[in-house]
């Protein structure tokens, strides 16, 4: 089969929005020119859209536009080396998949051990918050939930009364043994963000958890948080004002 069939035949069988290389495509390095050029040929039909610099993706065509591939295919580079994650959609990324907010971002924020300055691809921003945890499949969703915690107020188009009932809300799901590692990632995180999770976990009636984060904290410190008292009915214990 002539390669630029191969690679038509391929491109046909893939999902719209998944997003590849041409190493992907062939193992015999003499045929990657054939396979960059064949690539670029259905780039040109319309038939295939590029994401970024060798990043090519199967776009799909709707009455209001074309869609762009989904945000963890985006960044999947980012997230993954060798089936292994090594970072994970936060912030801005994950607000409105976790009922934080109605927005929609063309930030997308990574959490990273290792970060690296924001850059650009296609309409997207791609910025970086540094996780000193180790980052791992199981505690990515609790590392997403402490990230909201100690940014909780740059959560757009909401209020922080309402971020907390929602964060209450994602809490309450969790296990006793999620939670308590959830306590432990929390251990490399600002005082200000265990004193927040001290006082949810309060709320839930998870005080005697709680006591473990609270033992990290100076007694003497206060961590201003506007309109929490609103919500919450134990910010006196964890000096938030």
């Amino acid at each position: 089969m002539k390669t630029s069939d191969y690679v038509t035949l391929t491109v046909s069988r893939l999902p719209y929005g998944h997003i590849f290389t041409y190493e992907s495509l062939v193992d015999d390095i003499n045929k990657r020119e054939a396979v960059i050029k064949a690539l670029n040929r259905l780039v040109f039909a319309g038939k295939l859209a590029k994401m970024a610099k060798g990043k090519y993706y199967k776009p799909e065509l709707t009455p209001f536009g074309t869609l762009l591939p989904d945000v963890s295919q985006v960044v999947k580079d980012l997230l993954e080396e060798n089936g292994k994650p090594i970072g994970y959609l936060t912030g801005l990324s994950i607000y409105n998949k976790l009922g934080l907010t109605t927005q929609v971002s063309n930030i997308i924020q990574i959490g990273r051990n290792d970060i690296r300055s924001p850059f650009q691809r296609e309409r997207y921003t791609i910025s970086f918050v540094k996780q000193k945890n180790t980052i791992t499949k199981d505690n990515i969703p609790l590392l997403q939930i402490l990230d909201t915690i100690r940014y909780i107020k740059k959560i757009p188009d909401t209020s922080l009364e309402a971020a907390l009932r929602r964060l209450i809300a994602l809490l309450r799901v969790y296990s006793e043994k999620e939670v308590l590692r959830m306590m432990r990632l929390a251990l490399k995180y600002p005082p200000s963000s265990r004193a927040l999770l001290g006082a949810l976990l309060d709320q839930l009636g998870m005080d005697s958890a709680s006591e473990a984060l609270y033992l990290t904290l100076n007694p003497i410190t206060q961590y201003e948080l506007v309109g929490a008292t609103h919500v919450l009915d134990y910010t006196n214990k964890w000096n938030i004002k």
